[in-house]
């Protein structure tokens, strides 16, 4: 796994929103054949996934041959304002990706683990293997942002979760941030299994835990790395002054 971390600057969130959606249609530019995305939840994709609904991103995406499924998910019902899926599937997958491409977590199971398990079927049979193999990544970009007590998905900090190096997917039972729900989660070595895993930061807000991460705190997104390329696409408002 590559542990260099590559920090590009855009100057506002509509730059980053464009230099986002530029880096995922390479991706899939450089991949022929079936190609898999997974998507972030939370409000920094917003504009990206408008973007992506939109010209010239729109013609320049083979919806046909990609897949999209879910980095992490909060277990609440599928039409929920607060699922994850929901918001990308409203924003830009029902617009444009065929029905049978599109992923969710499977929130309506009775439980997170029993959704966990379900998904984690559901990434092998698409995978093709119960193993993943460094020699050819599950997906070609993973989208990943930063909570503001370091998690990133649904890995918060000090859970157990953190550690799973066996399962592809876990449920987690309490949140550390709104909303108070329980999630389900990729792990990290399945979030690991990516060509590029792109952060997406943006906001004064995040300036201090980006600080953090950036000083080399042990935060989960700080342990989040691709085995390709580990890209952080940050905006002038979040960067900190040190770094910038």
């Amino acid at each position: 796994m590559k542990n260099e971390r590559q920090i590009i600057e855009v100057s506002d969130a509509t730059a980053l929103a464009h230099t986002a959606a530029e880096r995922l249609v390479s991706r899939l530019e450089d991949n022929n054949e079936r190609a898999a995305i997974c998507l972030t939840g939370g409000s920094s994709p917003e504009r990206l996934y408008r973007l992506l609904a939109s010209e010239p991103y729109r013609d320049r995406i083979p919806w046909r041959r990609v897949h999209w499924f879910m980095g992490d998910e909060r277990f609440v019902a599928p039409e929920d304002l607060r699922n994850n899926m929901a918001m990308a599937r409203r924003l830009f997958l029902d617009i444009c990706a065929p029905p049978e491409n599109i992923h969710p977590i499977p929130v309506q199971a009775g439980t997170t683990h029993d959704a966990a398990r379900r998904y984690e079927i559901a990434l092998q049979t698409f995978y093709g293997s119960g193993r993943l193999d460094p020699a050819r990544p599950l997906f070609d970009l993973v989208l990943m942002g930063l909570g503001p007590d370091g998690h990133t998905a649904s890995l918060f900090p000090g859970d157990a979760a953190l550690d799973e190096r066996t399962r592809w997917v876990v449920g987690v039972s309490r949140a550390n941030v709104e909303p108070l729900v329980p999630r389900v989660t990729l792990t990290l070595p399945t979030l690991a299994s990516c060509r590029e895993m792109l952060f997406v930061v943006s906001g004064p807000d995040k300036r201090g835990v980006l600080a953090q991460v950036l000083d080399g705190d042990d935060l989960p997104a700080a342990r989040a790395h691709s085995l390709g390329d580990t890209v952080w696409l940050v905006d002038s408002a979040a960067l900190p002054g040190s770094i910038a």
